[in-house]
Formats: structure tokens, C-alpha cells, sequence
């Protein structure tokens, strides 16, 4: 029988090469991580923690203060809560259709195919968690077209394939191969440019709401009927000490369990292991396991679990 696999936070192992701003001042300090699934990074550098399939991708993205992630979209879904530190998110395709500050628990499913980037705006180091909607992530990421000019003043072209070539290596796009095509004036037009009053109500989700929610039962974060209203593959819920069941449980798709706060033992068969803030779990489906805090004190996690929606939330202007 497969058995669950987990993933320490202190054992993560980044990537400081994986996308096109590597290089760029400003954005090279960043690091990313794949914790389950493909990941979306340019760069076969990029350790994969986790190779299962459940149809979504688990990542991970640390910076230091002032650090910024470069203006890019998906065309699945992108969902972010804060591990740790303060964060701002901005978006449009320029980045200045709105922005948005999360802390730390905080929640935010950005819709696809509209241009967002991030920045640690906090005093230290930061870390922010991702679920990516689909196997293969929609095929990766588009970038705005001066995150690319920038990046290939700096050494580094993102060939067509997607795949990043580091000039300053010596590296140079094989025979054939040409580099990545920037979006024209008409494609941008056509990207979305989200109202500023409508993110938090439609699309942020704050921990402390989720944590009252949770009092006694699990709070439906993201899904057909929850706060967050979508269908992007995956569901997510938070739960606290109030709102775990006593008794095992069977999932019939695949699970996946990221503590926010406090220590939890996962029981299985004749197994158990406890997670802590910032660890992963990946369960398989159809696999009867239970959950239970192990110590007094706030204590939280977020459980996904598998869908057969794929599509991802897309704005609609209303």
C-alpha cells in the first residue's frame, strides 16, 4: 500500500535559478521550491520534493525583505497563504491595478490569466505557500513583456520551450530554438485588470475570520459553496483543534495536509508521524488516517483535497 510522505520545512531544498528574474536587481534574492507535483520552474535545477500526481502542484516561495516577484500569470489556478512575514500583492499588467497587504494565515486565490506579482514587505525572511491548479500547471508561466527585456539584459532568455538559458554561463539557445515570444499590445489588452475593491471581498480570505469559522467545524476556504467561491481542482480548508473529527477518516481523492500552526500527529494503520508549522504531507487517496493536536495553543492547518474541476476561477467583470 503507498504510504503517506511528508515533507520537514527545515529540509526544503531551494532553487535560486528557477524563473526568468533570477538576475534582475530587486528579484534575485528569491528562492522557490516544489514540494509535490512538477513545479512551474524554468530550470532543471529545481528539486521535486514529492513526485506524486493528485492533479494540483504544492510550492513555496521565501524571500527576504523587499524581494519582488516579477509580474507573471497562469492559466490554472494560483492560491497563496502566508506561512510567514508580511506581504504585498499586487497585480495587472503593470502592476498597478491594485494591491492587496496579506499576513501571516491569510489566504489569496488569484484568478487566472491576470498579471500578479508579490514582495515581502515584512522586517524578515518570508515565506509564502502555493497550490497550482493541474498536473502540469497550465504550462507554466507568462510573463509581462519588460520582465523578459530585463531578464535578458541581465544574461538569462527563456527559450519558447520554456526552458531558462543563463548567458553569463556560457549557455545559448540550441539550434532551431527561439526565444520565448512576448505578449503583443493586443494580447494585453485582452488581460484582465481586477478592481481593487473587489479582491478582499471575492478573492482574500483572512486567517483570524477562518480561525472563528473553525471553531467546531472545518472552514470551506476554497470550493463550489465556501468562502471563495471557485472550482479550480482542488478544495481547501482550514481546520483548528475545534473542528478536526476524533475518528479516522477515508479521502477518496489525494490529500494534502500544510500546518500553519501548532504540532499534529497524522494516524495511519500502525503509523503516525507529527507535523510541524511549515511541514507537508502528502496522503494518498482511499488511505483511512485521523488527525489530533499534540499540543495546547493556537493550532491550524490547511487541507486540500483533489477535485475533478480544472478550470480555475477567471474574472468576469460584473
Amino acid at each position: 500500500m503507498t504510504q503517506p510522505e511528508v515533507v520537514r520545512y527545515g529540509e526544503l531544498k531551494p532553487c535560486r535559478s528557477a524563473f526568468i528574474d533570477a538576475h534582475t536587481p530587486g528579484s534575485d534574492q528569491k528562492e522557490n521550491f516544489t514540494i509535490i507535483g512538477a513545479g512551474v520552474a524554468e530550470s532543471p535545477d529545481q528539486h521535486v520534493h514529492i513526485k506524486a500526481t493528485p492533479g494540483f502542484n504544492i510550492g513555496a516561495a521565501g524571500q527576504p525583505p523587499k524581494c519582488v516577484n516579477s509580474l507573471h500569470f497562469h492559466n490554472t489556478a494560483e492560491v497563496f497563504f502566508v506561512l510567514s512575514g508580511k506581504w504585498r500583492f499586487f497585480w495587472g499588467v503593470n502592476g498597478d491595478a491594485g494591491e492587496v497587504i496579506l499576513q501571516e494565515g491569510d489566504i489569496f486565490n488569484i484568478p487566472t490569466r491576470v498579471f500578479r506579482g508579490f514582495e515581502n514587505v515584512g522586517t524578515d525572511y518570508g515565506m509564502i505557500m502555493a497550490i497550482l491548479g493541474g498536473d502540469d500547471s497550465g504550462g507554466g508561466v507568462i510573463w509581462a513583456p519588460h520582465v523578459l527585456e530585463t531578464a535578458q539584459a541581465h544574461g538569462l532568455v527563456l527559450s519558447e520551450a520554456g526552458v531558462l538559458y543563463d548567458t553569463k554561463k556560457g549557455q545559448t539557445l540550441p539550434d532551431g530554438e527561439q526565444p520565448m515570444i512576448k505578449l503583443s499590445a493586443t494580447q494585453l489588452a485582452e488581460i484582465a485588470e481586477i478592481p481593487v475593491d473587489k479582491v478582499v471581498p471575492d478573492y482574500v480570505a483572512r486567517y483570524w475570520d477562518m480561525m472563528a469559522l473553525a471553531s467546531n467545524k472545518p472552514c470551506q476556504v476554497i470550493g463550489e459553496a465556501a468562502l471563495i467561491k471557485d472550482k479550480p481542482g482542488f478544495e481547501v480548508e482550514l481546520l483548528t483543534r475545534g473542528s478536526i473529527a476524533t475518528d479516522s477518516y477515508i479521502n477518496p481523492q489525494h490529500e494534502v495536509i500544510m500546518v500553519v500552526r501548532g504540532h499534529w500527529r497524522i494516524t495511519w494503520l500502525d503509523n503516525e508521524v507529527v507535523l510541524n508549522p511549515g511541514d507537508t504531507c502528502w496522503i494518498p487517496p482511499n488511505l483511512a488516517h485521523s488527525l489530533e493536536v499534540c499540543v495546547t495553543g493556537e493550532a491550524s492547518l490547511y487541507r486540500i483535497s483533489g477535485t475533478s474541476d480544472v478550470a480555475g476561477l477567471t474574472w468576469q467583470d460584473s
